[in-house]
């Protein structure tokens, strides 16, 4: 597809310019370059997206009250599937988390004002999920792809080349855009779900956390949700999954739940 892409575009200068047809002809090559990059260098294009992601949004420092809440919620949590794991909350009144395939999480405090501490944890098992079943590595290829498409994104011998800032921009932007498949999203959900019983806490809270984003999806403080708020599963479908797998296990909801 990226080959096919490439030649499309060359099309219309292909009667004016061999230079024109050089230059985009060496994009298409950059393109299939990054389409085989190892996983060493997807990590160094993570680790350059996520400082890029942390330099641009209000990073609460360790003393604040939020980041206090999230260490201690997050205590003990160190890697998964070999992966360090390091938190981090972004001061913001948008509800909203992510996960990278560096093992970075971020967490905005818009979504800790409006979650207790077991949902809080239920939507950073969500996130770590997709790390650990690689979505978040292939998206953030699939986004490069589309950014080297473009811009020419490229890698050298086995160091990753460093992107410009409009580049990452332009790689935010299209991983905001993608989406999640409806099995990513459903097994991201009972990896939460195992996650918090794994942790000792009620994976009824899985269930209390999608029904709060239920009702914040499509207001302003709801843009720019990560995949997992996505309607593919619908909420309500991702809701009643949890419900049956609590029953299933006889689980007892907690107080002040009125979910059925």
């Amino acid at each position: 597809m990226v080959i096919a892409a490439a030649s499309m575009l060359c099309l219309p200068s292909c009667s004016t310019s061999s230079l024109n047809m050089n230059t985009l002809m060496g994009s298409a090559s950059k393109a299939i370059q990054a389409a085989t990059i190892s996983d060493s260098q997807i990590q160094n294009y993570v680790h350059e997206y996520v400082t890029y992601s942390d330099k641009q949004n209000k990073v609460a420092p360790a003393d604040n009250a939020y980041s206090k809440r999230l260490a201690k919620l997050t205590q003990g949590l160190t890697s998964v599937d070999g992966v360090p794991l390091n938190f981090k909350v972004y001061l913001t009144n948008e509800v909203n988390a992510f996960a990278c395939a560096d093992g970075s999480v971020r967490v905005y405090s818009g979504l800790m004002d409006r979650m207790t501490d077991d949902e809080v944890l239920g939507v950073i098992g969500h996130e770590i999920g997709h790390v650990a079943h690689k979505d978040t590595k292939n998206a953030f290829k699939q986004a490069l792809l589309t950014s080297a498409l473009f811009d020419g994104v490229a890698s050298t011998g086995n160091t990753a080349a460093l992107l410009t800032q409009g580049q990452l921009g332009q790689l935010g932007q299209s991983l905001i855009s993608s989406k999640y498949s409806r099995k990513q999203e459903s097994n991201a959900d009972d990896y939460g779900y195992d996650f918090l019983k794994a942790n000792g806490k009620n994976p009824w809270s899985m269930a209390m956390a999608f029904t709060k984003l239920g009702q914040l999806e499509g207001s302003s403080q709801s843009n720019g949700m990560s995949q997992m708020f996505s309607s593919h599963p619908s909420t309500p479908d991702r809701i009643k999954h949890m419900v049956a797998r609590c029953k299933k296990d006889n689980i007892a909801p907690p107080a002040g739940c009125n979910i059925k």
